[in-house]
């Protein structure tokens, strides 16, 4: 981020990776850092820990798409081909939450020029100093002038003409994720430009704070006065395109999350699993950014949820395909699973699958119901999912070849990657398949929070579906 906002044009958005990767393949970056570390001796992850925080400083820098892209990479577990602790996702971290921030005087002029007067007269308090930085904005506390403390999100001035000349660039995703394969290598096979698109359709919605407001406003309308769950207010006399004010929150940041006690974070798992899960069940819309530092944790295991800009509406048919999907790979009815994807056009029926592929990836995919309970979380198992998944060699590959992913499967894919690393941190046990029934087949509550979700929502809560 150049003194006075935020580069744009294709040559200066691309130069932070350049600075790093050039043009190469990742897996030339990797060879890279190898013969450095051939030649200079030495602890070899000390070397890789320095390159990687050059990366992630570079990414920081940038802010908007590169950087969403870094934060995106930050909690899917990964190392340079295996061969050292997973270094580049421990540096890529601190973009979640502590990204470096724009100076104070600058987001002092965007409050001023959004909101129509200095932040002193807007606001009783105005912290200059931010308490985060993210990738489109920054958070400052703040008391309103009625004495409500909030948090005022202050966008980055130029931060979308960058991203719009980013998300026209599509040799500067292809660049970015073209490195992350490089240190992957041994990992999922991925389409790449697929990948990249979906990226570039998400941060393409966060770009106006205005509609971040109303689909955080919608969430908190269905969960005001929730046992466990809990959405911040938004303030919308205080809010624009680029300046989002709404209630206060505090609470236990991910990385000091994972220290806790494992009933707390037991329980704190369930919470993402019922707030994922219950969102898309009960009223068809998904928060569809799950990276760690959307989460502020609490003491009693309830959750705040946070950062709204991408939130997923799912048809009627769509949840339908899901529910059905679920049940059939669960009861292990191949044939009604077969019907289910004929149906949605995601097999062709004059050219089938082996049918044992076809149940093997759809329960390997859901393997949080499909395995025996409770199941537990965790990064190796998770890691192995990943790439029986997705992975064109592995067991399922001729199925994966005639697959016609649906681009809202792309999407409930990548969240279930999210909430899985996350789970996976928190190395989170619970009874799953239990709290799926709850919606999918009316069963009773599985566990106390769902007895606490049932006494919410009422026990004959209609579901979206």
């Amino acid at each position: 981020m150049a003194e006075r906002g935020v580069r744009g044009g294709r040559v200066a958005r691309t130069a932070p990776l350049v600075g790093l990767a050039g043009r190469t393949a990742g897996e030339a970056v990797v060879a890279s850092l190898r013969r450095r570390v051939g030649v200079a001796g030495g602890d070899p992850e000390a070397a890789e820990r320095r390159a990687a925080e050059r990366w992630v400083e570079r990414l920081g820098r940038s802010k908007g798409v590169l950087m969403k892209a870094g934060q995106l990479m930050s909690f899917v577990d990964f190392s340079v081909d295996g061969e050292y602790r997973p270094v580049f996702q421990q540096a890529l971290a601190r973009l979640q939450d502590d990204a470096p921030p724009m100076p104070a005087e600058m987001a002092a002029a965007q409050v001023e020029a959004e909101l129509g007067a200095p932040a002193g007269e807007v606001f009783a308090e105005f912290e200059p100093v931010p308490v985060a930085a993210a990738s489109i904005g920054q958070v400052h506390r703040a008391v309103t002038r009625d004495g409500r403390r909030v948090a005022v999100k202050v966008q980055y001035p130029g931060v979308e003409r960058a991203i719009r000349a980013d998300l026209a660039n599509g040799e500067l995703l292809a660049t970015f994720f073209q490195v992350g394969r490089g240190m992957v290598p041994r990992g999922p096979s991925l389409d790449l430009r697929r990948v990249a698109q979906e990226v570039s359709e998400r941060i393409g919605d966060e770009i106006d704070y205005l509609t971040e407001a109303r689909n955080q406003q919608e969430f908190a309308d269905h969960y005001r006065g929730h046992p466990f769950v809990r959405i911040p207010e938004v303030v919308h006399e205080l809010t624009t395109r680029r300046v989002l004010t709404m209630e206060f929150a505090e609470g236990i940041r991910h990385r000091d999350a994972l220290s806790a006690d494992q009933g707390l974070k037991d329980r704190w798992g369930e919470v993402l699993f019922r707030f994922y899960l219950g969102s898309i069940r009960r009223i068809g819309i998904f928060h569809a950014d799950p990276h760690p530092g959307n989460y502020l944790f609490h003491e009693d295991g309830s959750v705040t949820f946070l950062d709204f800009g991408c939130v997923k509406h799912f048809t009627p048919e769509m949840l339908r395909y899901q529910v059905d999907t679920a049940e059939a790979t669960v009861d292990g009815d191949v044939d009604r699973l077969l019907r289910i994807q004929y149906g949605h056009g995601c097999l062709d029926p004059a050219d089938p699958p082996p049918a044992d592929q076809v149940l093997g990836f759809w329960r390997t995919t859901l393997h949080a119901w499909t395995a025996p309970q409770p199941y537990t979380y965790e990064p190796a198992g998770e890691a192995d999912v990943s790439r029986a998944q997705f992975g064109l060699r592995g067991p399922y590959g001729e199925f994966l070849r005639k697959f016609k992913m649906d681009p809202e499967l792309t999407t409930l894919t990548r969240i279930q990657l999210g909430v899985s690393a996350v789970l996976s941190g928190l190395r989170a046990t619970g009874e799953w398949e239990g709290i799926r029934r709850e919606w999918d087949r009316g069963g009773p509550p599985a566990t106390e929070l769902g007895e606490l979700d049932v006494a919410f929502w009422g026990a004959g809560a209609v579901h979206a579906r």
